[in-house]
């Protein structure tokens, strides 16, 4: 009983998210950009996270996720539907902004780690083009929550208040992610949220769902595929 026990336990914490984003290859790095209907990004496949963190409907917030890739980087690129945006007052681009969950943020957790599936990294963009991002463990966690990691990674946002949609935009290095070789069909284990909105109605977007008030659930990541 004992042992079954076990494997029951070990089994639910193994049981990934199903979904899945490919990312498409590009044979050569472009500086970043937000318009999704560039040539960049019109042709890159995406994915939709529009619910909570424990699978509730999110009317108003279906955002979109689309992932490219190059031999060393990996791009993606948010596009968020918003009602009331919570910014920063004193937003900087030039440093890193700690804390920066309390506001309008997308997010990507990718760890490429499968042995290790509790590390893993964290990347935030908001819509003013702020960034953090935080070297995770969670069973030993870092210093000041694992900020003092330095990916080199590069942001860029931008609202259309016409619209009421931001864009953000990550360019990620494989370097950071410990992928020294990246090709079709390598894959990571990723999942993608977004914090919308002020306190104390802040709307929080999953696209795997966690079933947990936290997005820091890495048994529950979905997978990221890299195809040509």
């Amino acid at each position: 009983m004992r042992l079954l026990a076990t494997f029951l336990v070990t089994t639910l914490l193994l049981a990934d998210g199903s979904g899945k984003l490919l990312s498409k290859y590009s044979d050569s790095d472009v500086p970043l950009n937000v318009d999704p209907e560039s040539t960049f990004w019109s042709g890159a496949p995406s994915v939709i996270a529009d619910s909570g963190p424990k699978g509730t409907p999110e009317a108003g917030y279906r955002t979109e996720i689309r992932s490219r890739w190059t031999d060393k980087d990996l791009y993606l690129l948010y596009t968020c539907p918003y009602q009331v945006l919570n910014l920063h007052p004193n937003p900087s681009t030039a440093t890193e902004t700690n804390q920066l969950w309390n506001w309008d943020v997308a997010e990507a957790f990718i760890g490429a780690d499968f042995n290790h599936i509790r590390q893993y990294k964290e990347f935030q963009v908001s819509p003013q083009g702020e960034w953090v991002d935080l070297e995770i463990d969670r069973d030993h966690p870092k210093p000041g929550g694992g900020a003092a990691w330095n990916s080199g990674y590069q942001v860029m946002a931008k609202i259309d208040q016409d619209k009421k949609i931001w864009y953000g935009a990550m360019k990620i290095p494989f370097a950071a992610l410990g992928v020294d070789k990246p090709a079709a069909g390598t894959e990571m284990r990723i999942n993608l949220f977004r914090i919308q909105g002020p306190k104390p109605n802040q709307v929080f977007i999953a696209w795997q769902r966690t079933d947990s008030a936290s997005f820091h659930v890495p048994e529950a990541f979905g997978r990221i595929a890299l195809t040509k």
